[in-house]
């Protein structure tokens, strides 16, 4: 009885949870059809209010717009168009200070992308924009968006001439528009920008009022694709891959360091170039079966050298009938760079009317921190009344993170993009006590510096 008992027990209260649970049941249900009711009102009603669109959502993290863009057409002449954006600040009608941007070497297209994350005329665009400054971006002659080739044959035979050309196009464009002010542009140049910049500017000096050098050039264009492509491996083999400072190096070694492969263009291929006819070359001990090399040693001064000298000379070979597609340029724009004045030969002739900034990484392999002091004791051989040099400790050419070798794929520097406003607004106009803050890198303290002050060090080494 005590056992039945218990078991009818237990059937009464497992009749009461029944019971229960289907009441708990249907109150979930309802309250689930009420908060998908709420949800989907408050969606619609945001995503149709005027105010707030879907576009300027996804342009901030609160959904707040900050800047707008207006898409156009530059004419570069000989039925030839290339697509441009410009930028301005959301409040206020201008006219506000005119920035225009010139790429570095390569395709390029109007954000200078990379990737899906990185495009460091995105980032330079809207971080200008939102503080005031109406800036113009543009794709290279010949090229698509995201880092596409988009006309072979324009990409193929563009020359440096072409390039300078339309950047002069395009200043003429960003000068016309309604909201910006003719008469406070500033034109900033990254990497191949900095021997285009300084050129455009001599020769419109009513046009402009500042430049910007990023990644500055100061050799001709020669000299620094040897110390690239050249140097620049050499010196890492030596440090880093000859321990025993044998003067050789591993060849199997060399085929799966990530940095020696970066910096070789792929040392596999290289290897690969090798002919039974170059008597000056000889491996040590080195087979090749199925495209695999097997372990020997190459001589760093004699062997590797010579490797990376002819590499380096066939970037600039044309071949006839060969159409280029190479994005980081081809042979016929090489060549026009290669018989260009070095620009430390120049920068003396911007006028002094002009002001001039130069951004340098100090761990830049591409345009090495020397440049920007030639150029620096070039401007200050011509008396040249304001210029300013900002170096960077451990950031490579395109102002990310690098080490001595190897950059790693990020955006600018949040701390480089406010230097560059800092002096935009100190060279634009800029009145009132707008304060801009900028955090030291290494202590991350604050410093102050007041927007609306004068700034004509001439060697402000930072």
């Amino acid at each position: 009885m005590k056992i039945h008992a218990i078991n009818s027990h237990a059937r009464k209260y497992t009749n009461l949870d029944s019971s229960s649970s289907k009441r708990m049941y249907v109150k979930i249900v309802v309250m689930t059809m009420l908060i998908i009711l709420v949800t989907a009102v408050f969606c619609l009603c945001f995503f149709l209010s005027p105010s707030i669109t879907t576009s300027a959502y996804a342009q901030g993290n609160y959904g707040l717009k900050t800047f707008e863009s207006r898409d156009l057409v530059i004419d570069l002449g000989n039925g030839l168009k290339t697509e441009a954006q410009l930028t301005l600040p959301l409040i206020g009608e201008g006219p506000f200070p005119g920035v225009l941007l010139v790429h570095g070497s390569g395709v390029a297209d109007k954000d200078y992308y990379v990737n899906s994350k990185i495009a460091p005329f995105k980032q330079i665009s809207q971080y200008l924009s939102e503080r005031g400054f109406a800036v113009l971006k543009y794709d290279k002659r010949g090229v698509g968006p995201n880092f596409t080739v988009a006309d072979a044959n324009v990409w193929g035979n563009v020359t440096f001439d072409d390039l300078k050309q339309d950047a002069e196009r395009a200043l003429d464009v960003l000068v016309k528009q309604p909201e910006v002010d003719p008469n406070k542009i500033t034109i900033i140049g990254h990497s191949e920008g900095t021997t285009i910049t300084p050129r455009v500017a001599i020769d419109n000096p009513s046009k402009v009022k500042n430049i910007v050098l990023m990644g500055a050039a100061a050799n001709n264009t020669q000299d620094l694709v040897y110390f690239r492509e050249v140097t620049v491996p050499l010196l890492y083999a030596q440090k880093v891959l000859d321990r025993n400072n044998t003067g050789l190096i591993s060849i199997s070694e060399g085929i799966v360091d990530p940095i020696f492969n970066f910096l070789t263009r792929n040392f596999t291929m290289l290897l690969n170039t090798l002919t039974t006819n170059e008597t000056n070359m000889q491996l040590n001990s080195h087979k090749q079966q199925n495209n695999a090399i097997e372990d020997g040693y190459m001589s760093i001064t004699n062997e590797l050298k010579q490797k990376l000298i002819e590499q380096a000379k066939a970037l600039s070979t044309i071949i006839p009938g060969k159409k280029c597609i190479e994005t980081g340029g081809c042979p016929v724009w090489l060549n026009s760079q290669y018989v260009l004045q070095p620009n430390m030969d120049i920068i003396g002739n911007v006028p002094h009317s002009i002001s001039i900034l130069i951004l340098q990484g100090g761990n830049d392999t591409a345009t090495p921190l020397q440049q920007a002091f030639l150029l620096q004791q070039a401007l200050i051989d011509a008396k040249h009344p304001d210029h300013t040099l900002i170096t960077y400790p451990n950031l490579g050419h395109g102002f990310h993170r690098q080490s001595e070798w190897m950059p790693v794929l990020e955006g600018i520097q949040s701390y480089v993009l406010a230097d560059l406003f800092s002096w935009l607004s100190d060279h634009s106009g800029f009145s009132g006590n707008a304060t801009v803050i900028n955090f030291n890198a290494s202590s991350m303290e604050p410093t102050f510096k007041n927007s609306s002050s004068s700034n004509n060090t001439n060697d402000q080494l930072i």
